[in-house]
């Protein structure tokens, strides 16, 4: 562990706490489970009780509920912007088609560009999985430059990326071939316990890799990136 001049924690002189595995998970586990589950049971639910244009309506207000309470936690960020604009779109485009597989296709295919979008950051030297780490935890910026950094999270970007074309094409055929309850399980079943499984793993994964020296020897550690 890095310390300070004074002998104190690095951690502890920039203000923010040392972390740890359980405190990271309780940070983003929340939102993960409202934005990969109220809307698409709010869909279904919708669906079943009035038809496709309900079903859109009751996943779009869903999100935009998701959308204002993210606000007024502080984490109106780009990618929760982007996320309410897919969904806005996503349910003009499937009212004008008036077709369900047309509406559930469109995330489907979403996830596949993710994917790709995923493994290019990698050699651009901007891995997303690193991006998307800082809402978890407040990475300071000098710490996302280093080379350890984007070893790690690279990694991580390479295995979200190939996660996320298994899980669209998985989805595509289910969602071409199959009924939609049979669908919306796949969607279950490759998302959120999928996703929970990765994402335990990436924590740990971080949180043990950057505590490793660096290519030069230096013990730059997670918890020096509590450093400001």
């Amino acid at each position: 562990m890095v310390r300070g001049t004074t002998g104190t924690p690095a951690h502890r002189e920039s203000g923010l706490t040392e972390p740890t595995f359980a405190g990271i998970l309780r940070t983003g586990l929340p939102g993960f489970l409202r934005e990969g589950l109220l809307p698409v049971g709010a869909f279904y639910l919708g669906l079943r009780l009035g038809g496709l244009a309900v079903g859109i309506g009751a996943a779009t207000a869903a999100s935009v509920a998701i959308y204002l309470l993210e606000r007024r936690a502080g984490r109106d960020g780009l990618l929760v912007r982007l996320s309410l604009g897919f969904v806005l779109v996503q349910g003009v485009v499937g009212i004008a088609a008036d077709s369900t597989t047309v509406y559930l296709a469109q995330p489907v295919i979403l996830t596949a560009a993710w994917g790709v979008a995923f493994a290019a950051s990698v050699p651009l030297g901007r891995p997303l999985a690193g991006a998307l780490a800082c809402a978890w935890y407040p990475f300071p910026r000098w710490f996302r430059e280093t080379p350890q950094f984007k070893r790690v999270f690279g990694v991580e970007s390479l295995v979200w990326g190939a996660y996320f074309l298994a899980r669209s094409g998985i989805r595509l055929m289910a969602l071409l071939q199959g009924s939609l309850e049979s669908f919306l399980l796949i969607v279950f079943v490759t998302g959120f316990p999928a996703m929970l499984v990765l994402m335990a793993w990436s924590i740990r994964y971080a949180m043990r890799e950057l505590d490793e020296p660096d290519e030069s020897g230096t013990l730059q550690g997670w918890s020096s990136a509590s450093a400001s």
